[in-house]
Formats: structure tokens, C-alpha cells, sequence
């Protein structure tokens, strides 16, 4: 179960991050469900991305691995709900 748990904590993270970018950008957000389902797909992305770039979130329960699953997550997760709703927003014009 510990190997999991960084990627529990950037998929959590993620589906934060995603709501946090949707209230933020109000007129590209796709309501709670849809932000957070966008936020825990870039989540998974933005860990991956991390451990590609050779920084380990898979530290386990120390201070820098989980600071970093939660980092990367958010981020990821925020970024990709932010890069959907303002193509979708491109879209619909």
C-alpha cells in the first residue's frame, strides 16, 4: 500500500488543484465534478512528468516526497482544467 500512497496524494492533489484553477477561472470551469475529474487526470500527469524529469515523488512518508506528490499533482491538475477550459472557451466562440 506505501508504494501507492504518492500516487493517491498527486491524484488528491490534483483534483484540489483543478478546482482551485475553476474558481479562479470562473468562465473556463466545467463545474465541480467536471474540474475535479480534469484535476485528478492532470495530477496523474503532472507525477509522471516529475519522476520523467528525474525528481522522485515516490519518496514514500517523508516531508520531501509528499511535498512533492502534493506539488506536482496540484499543479498538474490545475494546470491541464486551466489549458482544457480555455480550449473549450476557444471552441465555443
Amino acid at each position: 500500500m506505501e508504494e501507492y500512497l504518492p500516487l493517491i496524494i498527486q491524484l488528491v492533489s490534483g483534483a484540489v488543484g483543478g478546482n482551485i484553477a475553476g474558481s479562479l477561472l470562473k468562465n473556463a470551469s466545467f463545474g465541480k465534478i467536471g474540474n475535479s475529474i480534469l484535476g485528478i487526470l492532470g495530477g496523474g500527469i503532472g507525477g509522471y512528468l516529475l519522476s520523467y524529469l528525474g525528481i522522485d515523488t515516490s519518496g514514500g512518508m517523508d516531508i520531501a516526497g509528499i511535498l512533492g506528490s502534493v506539488a506536482g499533482g496540484g499543479v498538474g491538475g490545475g494546470v491541464l482544467m486551466a489549458i482544457i477550459g480555455f480550449i473549450k472557451k476557444a471552441i465555443s466562440k
